[in-house]
């Protein structure tokens, strides 16, 4: 099975960049769906950005519309998260993960059809 390993957090101050890498081992990423979530202490894992199989088309949360964007190199089996405009509400661990498409059809933010999770990158934005 696909194994993820996220990288790129860090901290940054507000209005700044950072771009999140996901590496995938063990399978081909082109063959899954792909979403990003995040999650702060003591609420839900919220997604953020999904992507379908082969990257070919983006699903993002109204709160990082027009900042985030989602891109995928499928030769090296890495999805990025870019996030620009960062602002303090986007500090949060967060986590790439991967599901199989059912009858074609990508889960976007629905986390329980997500088999696989990264063990998370914390960003910080202050």
């Amino acid at each position: 099975h696909v194994q993820l390993v996220e990288s790129g957090g860090g901290s940054v101050q507000v209005g700044g960049s950072l771009r999140l890498s996901c590496v995938a081992s063990g399978d081909t990423i082109s063959r899954y769906c792909m979403g990003w979530f995040r999650q702060i202490p003591d609420k839900e894992r919220e997604g953020v950005a999904a992507m379908s199989t082969g990257g070919f088309s983006t699903y993002y949360a109204d709160s990082v519309k027009g900042r985030f964007s989602l891109s995928q190199d499928n030769s090296k089996d890495i999805t990025y998260l870019q996030m620009n405009s960062l602002k303090p509400e986007d500090t949060a661990m967060y986590f790439c993960a991967s599901a199989r498409p059912n009858r074609g059809q990508c889960p976007d933010f629905d986390r329980a059809r997500y088999e696989h999770w990264g063990q998370g990158t914390q960003d910080t934005v202050s």
